[in-house]
């Protein structure tokens, strides 16, 4: 059985403040015993004289021992700035102060290199050394950050989104999706999220925010309304349509300052937890081991499609919600701590996130015989039979043009979604992408040849000396390539639809031509 540690020893120097504090209260009482500096002394192996000048420390240094340690070399503001500016490089900045010193004797001795090593590390601390070599992200690694209180669920959510580190299959193309999550503070519980092919936007938002709102959604019991809202600066999230949510509902939007992850901890939780439990196993994951060069292991594997993907991601958060246990909860899963928390929820029915979930125009639309009119398309429901003339309201989701939502102007009751008329076909959506992609291609070459043409190309050199075009030209391919882009004047590119005066008549009044002085003749 192995012995347990020993105590760590006892601080002398905090022993000695303590006696010395101790002498010198004596010492105002005038209750000093005789021999009692020569016992303090004895205590601490050291001589009498020594424990008058701890006294006389203390004394200088209001009452409390302070004793001077050993003298150190101190960097100077100069010495300071030429760390930063070789971005952190101890050895590279000794070396050029070091050479300054040589060069003017009037500047200050640079010490050794370890003795400036040891400067260097006393005066900046870790933190500080890393954001000088690698920047402001750098530096928050050692950060120390508290932990927020939870409360209690639905008092904050906080929401993110995140790029899947896995690349899926969306009708042909490679992408990687994007997570919009929506975190309950107190619990951990996902209460909803939206998944989209590309880059996130207010659509998005507006998708997971109505999933979270609900109740009555695949996740578990999470939802109702917050009280506060957590979101980070960027303009989706701060646009019109969730600032207006976020008010009907009462929530207060709190936003962060960008780039501040410490500051939204759980949903960043969240983010982290999907990449190892989830993303990691999957086929096309863009962090996994690779070979030299960073050439995959398996180049040939098949990923996986969109579909797919997202059924695999809705899984994942019910078993994160229900089954998955988490430490900082006291080994409970999400949805047990929602369960046993007794504050009530306040539900938002479905009804209701018509209302303020969605884009809303500002003006009244007619109800014609084709429907109401928006964007040049026409949105027909069977329930306009009989309302042709009436005023509508119209409410959209973002990016989603195949369906609208009505409301009636006056009450604002909701009358029922209108789809768009003569959608387009499957066969001949593939086609219009196809061209699309064919036009986007060709254009990229253009691109690419004109980039070419245009970035000019030097020989490499071993000394000074002058540059050597590698891209020279014959004059007559130069006055042939002239020729086919117009020359060098710019004027027919100024002024495109520049229409030339018409010459004038006999009835106009022209300007008289200048007369000849002598200063003009040649």
């Amino acid at each position: 059985m192995n012995a347990p540690p020993p105590p760590p020893p006892p601080d002398l120097t905090q022993l000695r403040a303590l006696s010395t504090r101790l002498l010198l209260e004596d010492a105002e009482q005038h209750q000093i015993v005789p021999g009692r500096l020569t016992a303090v002394a004895q205590t601490y192996g050291v001589h009498p004289r020594t424990v008058r000048r701890w006294l006389d420390n203390a004394r200088a240094n209001d009452g409390t021992y302070t004793p001077a340690g050993r003298p150190h070399f101190q960097l100077t503001e100069h010495m300071l700035n030429v760390v930063a500016r070789w971005r952190g490089n101890v050895t590279r900045a000794h070396e050029e102060l070091t050479a300054e010193a040589k060069a003017d004797p009037k500047l200050p001795p640079v010490p050794a290199r370890a003795t400036f090593h040891r400067a260097v590390h006393r005066q900046l601390n870790r933190g500080q050394l890393a954001g000088l070599r690698a920047g402001e992200q750098a530096r928050r690694a050692f950060d120390v950050f508290g932990k927020r209180e939870r409360h209690w669920r639905n008092y904050a959510w906080e929401t993110d989104h995140v790029e899947a580190s896995v690349k899926v299959s969306i009708d042909g193309h490679i992408r990687k999706p994007w997570i919009t999550w929506f975190v309950d503070c107190a619990t951990d519980g996902i209460c909803g999220l939206a998944i989209t092919p590309q880059t996130p936007s207010r659509e998005s938002i507006l998708v997971a925010l109505r999933d979270a709102l609900l109740t009555t959604s695949r996740h578990g019991p999470f939802g109702g309304r917050p009280q506060r809202l957590r979101v980070d600066g960027g303009k989706d999230f701060l646009c019109r349509t969730v600032d207006e949510a976020t008010t009907v509902l009462g929530t207060e939007l709190i936003v962060l300052p960008p780039r501040r992850p410490d500051l939204k901890p759980t949903v960043e939780a969240v983010n982290g937890a999907v990449k190892k439990m989830l993303f990691a196993d999957m086929p096309g994951y863009t962090e996994a081991a690779t070979l030299p060069g960073g050439k995959p292991i398996d180049p040939d594997q098949q990923l996986l499609h969109f579909e797919v993907f997202v059924a695999l991601v809705l899984d994942w958060v019910r078993r994160w919600n229900t089954e998955h246990t988490i430490e900082d909860l006291d080994g409970k899963t999400p949805a047990q701590v929602w369960a046993a928390d007794p504050t009530p929820i306040k539900i938002i029915t479905p009804r209701d996130i018509h209302t303020f979930t969605l884009e809303r125009l500002g003006k009244p639309l007619t109800i014609n015989n084709d429907g109401v009119r928006w964007r040049k398309r026409s949105y027909v429901a069977d329930w306009m039979v009989g309302r042709g003339g009436e005023k509508v309201h119209l409410r959209y989701m973002p990016h989603h043009d195949y369906r609208v939502e009505l409301y009636d102007p006056a009450t604002g009751t909701y009358l029922g979604h209108a789809d768009c008329t003569n959608q387009i076909s499957p066969a001949t959506r593939r086609a219009l992408d196809k061209a699309r992609r064919r036009e986007a291609d060709q254009l990229r070459a253009r691109q690419q040849k004109a980039e070419r043409n245009r970035t000019a190309r030097y020989a490499a050199v071993s000394q000074t000396t002058q540059l050597l075009r590698l891209d020279n030209v014959t004059q007559e391919q130069a006055l042939e390539e002239l020729r086919a882009l117009g020359g060098t004047s710019p004027g027919p590119d100024a002024l495109p639809g520049f229409l030339p005066l018409p010459t004038p008549t006999d009835g106009w009044a022209v300007p008289r031509p200048r007369k000849k002085t002598g200063k003009d003749t040649p």
